[in-house]
């Protein structure tokens, strides 16, 4: 049972199916129940005048033995304060609903000598404006059937108060209710059966661009192919969107990947320089002790150390790690940074932030480092507020960032020309961890040209 409705369209299907069944259940019942009753209504009419017309009879003092009792072929029973029957249907063989059993007058025909039982609620020669109903059934000439009987009380002078007991047959009833729930058990079968189909034909048109997307995902999981798309349905609906943001998330992992490659390549890259260089001079001095260059060595070591710790700090910021919460002074950090430094003029003012004081630590070094690497002179360093964020900016005097790369200085493993050598420049990754410091922290680092024609780097973080 699990395995036949494991797919949407199965459920769709059967859902629906049910829904439909509980509405035309409900439905029919409702319908058969107004019939019945609208039906059985008319049988208590034509009981009711029955009824009143023997009523009147009697009231105009028509003697039982006289009275119309089989007009009609409907049961009549003419019963007197005492509750004996004293007129009845000559074809009349059984009878019950009426609360009178007996099927013959218990008085000779003609007799009116009865009990006045008659407590005054009715003149003589009046009809009961009132009149009750009963169910039951009745045997005329043989013939079994069911009845609704309509009683009357008619006020008889002489003879006391009388009921008149008239049924009428409910035959055309039954078979109207029966012909009508013949009808639904039939139709309601058939229309289900449609509902199922449409349903099950609906559902497969409205979900075969799912199973392409579907299918186009597991080739792609084969094949890891990323440059591959999802067909898009030529639609305005919910499955059209999915398939678009399929392809979003398609694009933004292919993107992930190619940059996770590049980033491996360029460390492989960066790492391959310094092991060679330190493996060289370790191979050279073990061989010659007095040509060892220990001060190379060391520095080779310092530059690996460096950039494992970039690489380490990178993973973790592409892993989404999120800085802490903590409020320092960012202020006090730029000092606590600068100090020590030769050439940097600070200009800062106390501005509170958020975050992880170790990250912007890093950051403000980082720019630091970039502007003294390429400052002629002098640096400078300024922190304030302005409005909602804080701002920190670090110029430097030197030859400036051209406009062209004023993007490219933030991608990973980029070095201009006149960084790039081993002396001067570093691994590419101090602007790049920079920016992904500042955007984690929900700021913006940005560069522009400085007043005295160098870099200006302009950090914006918010200050809540």
């Amino acid at each position: 049972m699990r395995r036949a409705l494991g797919s949407v369209r199965a459920r769709a299907t059967l859902g629906a199916t049910v829904v439909v069944a509980v509405a035309l259940v409900a439905a029919g019942t409702a319908v058969l129940l107004s019939l019945w009753s609208n039906l059985s209504g008319q049988a208590g009419t034509q009981a009711e005048r029955t009824a009143r017309a023997v009523a009147a009879d009697l009231a105009a003092g028509t003697a039982y033995d006289k009275l119309s009792l089989d007009a009609d072929d409907r049961p009549v029973q003419v019963v007197d304060a005492a509750g004996r029957l004293v007129a009845a249907s000559e074809d009349l063989e059984r009878i019950s609903g009426t609360g009178v059993a007996a099927v013959r007058p218990q008085l000779p025909a003609g007799d009116g000598a009865a009990e006045d039982d008659d407590d005054g609620s009715l003149s003589p020669g009046e009809i009961d404006e009132d009149v009750s109903f009963t169910d039951g059934s009745a045997a005329v000439e043989g013939d079994e059937a069911d009845y609704r009987f309509a009683a009357v009380r008619v006020e008889v002078d002489d003879r006391g108060t009388l009921t008149v007991h008239a049924g009428a047959p409910l035959s055309a009833e039954q078979s109207a209710v029966s012909t009508a729930l013949t009808v639904m058990l039939i139709g309601f079968p058939l229309l289900l059966g449609v509902v199922a189909g449409v349903t099950w034909l609906v559902t497969r048109r409205a979900l075969r661009p799912v199973e392409g997307i579907r299918a186009e995902m597991a080739a792609i999981t084969a094949s890891q192919d990323l440059a591959r798309r999802v067909p898009v349905p030529d639609t305005h609906d919910e499955v059209a969107r999915l398939a678009r943001t399929t392809n979003e998330t398609l694009a933004a992992l292919e993107a992930s990947v190619e940059r996770q490659r590049r980033f491996v390549a360029d460390a492989s890259h960066e790492l391959r320089s310094p092991i060679a260089s330190l493996r060289t001079q370790l191979e050279v001095g073990s061989a010659h002790p007095e040509l060892l260059d220990v001060e190379g060595a060391v520095e080779d070591t310092v530059r690996l150390q460096r950039l494992a710790a970039d690489l380490l700090l990178l993973a973790r910021l592409d892993a989404g790690e999120r800085p802490a919460g903590a409020r320092f002074d960012l202020a006090e950090l730029v000092r606590e940074q600068a100090e020590g430094r030769a050439g940097l003029t600070v200009e800062a003012g106390a501005v509170e932030v958020a975050g992880s004081r170790t990250q912007l630590g890093r950051l403000v070094a980082n720019l630091l480092d970039n502007a003294q690497r390429h400052a002629r002179s002098a640096v400078t360093v300024s922190v304030r507020r302005e409005g909602a964020r804080a701002v920190v900016e670090v110029g430097d005097d030197g030859d400036g960032v051209p406009v062209a790369d004023r993007e490219r200085v933030f991608e990973r493993f980029v070095r201009l020309d006149a960084a790039r050598s081993r002396d001067d420049g570093g691994a590419g990754l101090g602007l790049a961890i920079a920016r992904d410091v500042a955007v984690r922290h929900g700021g913006t680092l940005t560069v522009r040209e400085a007043t005295a024609g160098g870099a200006l780097f302009e950090l914006r973080l918010p200050i809540t």
